[in-house]
């Protein structure tokens, strides 16, 4: 077997693991909290109009996505590289895939349960993905104090 077909046959069961089938009350929660984890990365970042959409119930892609808005491409891959950072450092975990980073205006961070869509003003409003995903939950998630702290 060619490196790449065990490359290809693992990053597919990678994936297959990831699938909300078997997913229970305590996974929801974690996903809940690692989107969070995420939106809290961003803020750290000044990412702008942070949005938190619980989709579990109307897609099959994830159970949350999170958007960001960054004002400028190095801001966006800044904001890309904290969310990793942190989810690396507090959740041992790091993306099944990353889109967009080199452009840097619209990057997609894919941990399975949760998708980060981090965008430049002008993709945010013209793909306008929460109108898209409208019917889905918002989600509040609590803020920082200058501390670090969570209120």
């Amino acid at each position: 077997m060619s490196d790449y077909s065990q490359a290809n046959s693992l990053s597919q069961s990678v994936f297959l693991t990831s699938n909300k089938v078997n997913s229970t009350a305590t996974d929801a929660e974690e996903s809940k909290h690692l989107a969070i984890t995420t939106a809290q990365a961003g803020e750290d970042r000044k990412a702008g109009d942070i949005i938190l959409l619980d989709v579990a119930e109307v897609s099959y892609l994830a159970d949350y996505f999170v958007m960001m808005t960054g004002y400028s491409r190095v801001q966006v891959r800044a904001i890309a590289q904290a969310i990793e950072d942190k989810v690396q450092q507090e959740w041992k975990r790091s993306p099944l895939r990353t889109e967009g980073k080199s452009e840097g205006t619209w990057v997609l961070q894919d941990y399975g349960d949760v998708l980060i869509h981090i965008m430049m003003p002008t993709e945010r409003e013209f793909y306008n993905l929460e109108a898209f995903w409208g019917h889905a939950k918002r989600i509040e998630f609590p803020a920082a104090d200058g501390d670090g702290r969570i209120t």
